[in-house]
Parts: structure tokens; C-alpha cells; sequence
């Protein structure tokens, strides 16, 4: 590889310190991938056991609902679930995990829908079914695991996203930077030892050509 570089003491004491700095970049760098990988390791964990229980609990409803649309005619399931009993304010705010802007979603329930367990439905009992029940009570309930999955999956992707960056840097900084700085201070180095030997070499000469002549 060709090094082109001007063989300087300045320029040598520019590397130094440039590796210098390079090398405490990579070290924190370094420690903060790991932090990462750490912490993107427990929130892949968190959000393969809510999938698993929220997942378990959507079969259930949507069989309910099927053993529902089964026992109960179509005109009054769809009567039972046109109006609304309340409604969901969500907000979002973000949190900083090692740098990584992770949204926070919290909700904020109508004062109507919470609270009494009848508030979940917007229908009678005398028409419907246990099954039909059952589902709402289901979905009512998965409602704020189902925004905390959201909000722990849009975290993964985005500490996924930083871990690749810093990976890249740390790599970069390993790999390339500081090989090839390392690369042009040895050269440096080799071409002042030489220049060094030849003026000692020229000094010699020198005194030898005097001495012959006895100056």
C-alpha cells in the first residue's frame, strides 16, 4: 500500500495524537454497542412474550366472535358493534435509551369507558351471546399491551438501526482509521531514522574529509 504523507516530526506528532483520540473513540464507541446489544436483547425478549400472550388472547376472541356470528343473526351483531361506548386518547412522547429516541405511548381513557365492567358494552345482554361478551371483554382489555407491543417493537427496529451505525463506526475506526494511521506513523518513523542515519553518515564524511586535510 502507498503512503503518501509528508515525513514530518509535526506531521508525526499530528498522527500521534489523532490515534490517540481514535483509539478512546473506538474503546466508547465500542462500549456503547455493547450496551446496546444488551438492551435490544431484553426488549427482543419483552416482545416475544407479549406477542406470544396477546397473540393467544386475539385467537380467542376472534373464535369467540365466530361462535358469536354462529348463534346470533348478522342484523343484530352488527347493531350490537355500531356505536362505540367510549373513546381512546393516546399520546405519544419518546424516552432516550443510549441515544436511540424510543417512542413512549401512553393512554389516556374517556372517563365514560372506564372503570364498570358494563362500560365495555354498548349493547344489551338480552340479545346476545356469552361468546360475543367474551370478545369485547377480550379486546377491551388487550387494548393497552397491544400499544405497549407497538411501542417496544418500534424500539427494537430503532436501536436495531443504531446498533448497525455504531457497528459500522467501530468497525471503521478498527479496521481502517487506525491501521492506517498507525501505517503512515511507522512510515514517518522509518524516513526520520533514515534521514537521521544519512545526516550522521554526511557528518562523518565530513569530519573524515577534514581531518585528511588537517583542519
Amino acid at each position: 500500500m502507498e503512503i503518501r504523507v509528508n515525513p514530518t516530526r509535526m506531521e508525526l506528532s499530528k498522527l500521534k495524537k489523532r490515534v490517540k483520540v481514535a483509539r478512546r473513540g473506538h474503546k466508547l464507541l465500542k462500549d456503547k454497542q455493547d450496551e446496546l446489544i444488551k438492551k435490544f436483547i431484553d426488549l427482543v425478549k419483552q416482545n416475544k412474550e407479549l406477542r406470544q400472550e396477546i397473540e393467544k388472547e386475539l385467537s380467542e376472541a376472534f373464535r369467540n366472535f365466530v361462535m358469536a356470528r354462529a348463534a346470533m343473526s348478522g342484523q343484530v351483531l352488527e347493531e350490537s358493534l355500531m356505536y362505540p361506548v367510549g373513546k381512546v386518547d393516546i399520546k405519544v412522547a419518546e424516552k432516550n435509551v443510549m441515544s436511540v429516541r424510543i417512542p413512549q405511548i401512553d393512554i389516556v381513557g374517556d372517563e365514560e369507558a372506564g372503570g364498570e365492567e358494563t362500560n365495555k358494552y354498548a349493547y344489551g345482554f338480552a340479545g346476545t351471546s356469552g361468546e360475543l361478551d367474551n370478545a369485547i371483554s377480550i379486546l377491551a382489555d388487550i387494548l393497552p399491551r397491544l400499544l405497549k407491543l407497538a411501542e417496544i417493537e418500534k424500539g427494537c427496529q430503532l436501536m436495531a438501526v443504531e446498533i448497525e451505525k455504531t457497528r459500522r463506526r467501530v468497525n471503521a475506526l478498527e479496521y481502517v482509521m487506525i491501521p492506517t494511521m498507525s501505517d503512515k506513523i511507522k512510515y514517518i518513523t522509518m524516513k526520520l531514522d533514515e534521514n537521521e542515519r544519512g545526516n550522521i553518515t554526511r557528518l562523518m564524511k565530513v569530519k573524515d574529509m577534514m581531518m585528511q586535510e588537517g583542519v
